[in-house]
């Protein structure tokens, strides 16, 4: 099963790619991986790495926040995985001072 993100993350990867008129054979191939491979991110089956993320906003010409604009609107919170931010914990330094 495929997390939303890794889902959301593959569709901007699409629509950019397509906004731009690059194959995925393009892209593949100004990352280093085979065309494929751009398939499966973009239907989200496969996770896409830090570091691949960001050769693949250079080869699309956008910051690698690109990416992840809208996800509050897909997961309905701050993050689809936690959407009940009450059993979240603060982090930083001050997260133990209340």
């Amino acid at each position: 099963m495929s997390d939303e993100i890794d889902v959301h993350i593959g569709k901007r990867m699409r629509r950019r790619r397509r906004l731009l008129g690059l194959t995925q054979q393009a892209v593949a191939g100004a990352c280093g991986v085979r065309f494929q491979q751009i398939q499966k991110y973009e239907c989200g089956a496969n996770r896409v790495s830090a570091a691949r993320l960001w050769l693949l906003s250079q080869a699309l010409d956008v910051p690698v926040g690109y990416f992840f604009d809208g996800l509050d609107e897909n997961g309905g919170g701050s993050s689809p995985r936690n959407a009940d931010s009450s059993k979240t914990k603060p982090m930083g330094r001050n997260a133990g001072a209340a």
